[in-house]
């Protein structure tokens, strides 16, 4: 077992794969590199000949949160990144990752700040990623960040991490990691769970990831048929009276308009 994989979550023919894939063989520091997807084709199976990266085929049809755990049971690593194939990971992330084990080896999860591409551009400062690094603050106190408190207050009004920026200490994880259930919220669903765990959240502010957003993205999609909507109402009624969930949830969702 190394100490980190990088395991590429591919569906369809993404036109951003490969540079996702050179993203990664650009690291500073090595690290294991494999792919997973649902939906195999010769296309794929030739991009990953090309850059020497093994593929493993998974069941179709059963959803994100299938997905992903498919892939972080693949991922060989002490920790594992779920990579998502149109985004871009800066040179010194797992670099920055080992860092951070070293200073706090009882890290569980490792997670950074985040640069959104949108129509071709780098789009950083905007009124999302100022919420998002509000809803931040408490991690800043890493040295607090292994109570529970200080976990779950970063969640408490809103979703501020950076999915793909996540890698995981896969021995710590429950399983099944992310809900089958949900298609949108799912990342911030296992965030919560993970927050009550021993156990310390590491957040380096600090843009590690470039976060694609288009129009084929499943992002998109989950905000054009509403179920974005319907799953943030239910991440707040968890934990606010419904009266107040629902006052949070319609003002969180404004901010879906930015990715229109």
């Amino acid at each position: 077992m190394g100490f980190h994989t990088f395991v590429i979550c591919a569906y369809g023919q993404s036109p951003y794969l490969e540079a996702c894939i050179r993203s990664l063989k650009g690291q500073t520091m090595a690290t294991e590199i494999v792919c997973t997807t649902s939906t195999p084709s010769l296309w794929l199976e030739r991009l990953l000949e090309r850059y020497d990266i093994p593929l493993y085929v998974g069941e179709g049809g059963k959803g994100i949160g299938h997905d992903w755990n498919f892939a972080l049971e693949t991922g060989r690593g002490m920790f594992v990144t779920i990579a998502h194939q149109d985004d871009l990971y800066g040179r010194h992330y797992v670099e920055e990752l080992a860092a951070a084990y070293e200073r706090w080896p009882d890290m569980i999860v490792f997670m950074s700040d985040g640069v959104l591409i949108k129509k071709g551009t780098w789009n950083r400062g905007g009124a999302v990623e100022v919420v998002k690094k509000l809803l931040r603050l408490p991690w800043r106190l890493t040295g607090l960040c292994h109570l529970q408190a200080v976990k779950k207050s970063g969640l408490l009004l809103g979703n501020p991490v950076m999915c793909p920026s996540c890698s995981y200490r896969k021995e710590k994880m429950p399983r099944p990691l992310f809900s089958r259930e949900l298609d949108f919220v799912l990342d911030w669903d296992c965030m919560r769970r993970l927050a009550v765990l021993p156990g310390r959240f590491v957040c380096r502010e600090k843009p590690l990831l470039y976060y694609r957003i288009h129009d084929g993205a499943a992002t998109k999609a989950c905000m054009e048929d509403r179920r974005r909507e319907r799953e943030e109402l239910e991440m707040f009624r968890r934990v606010w009276p419904r009266w107040l969930a629902g006052l949070w949830a319609r003002g969180y969702g404004l901010a879906g308009k930015y990715y229109d």
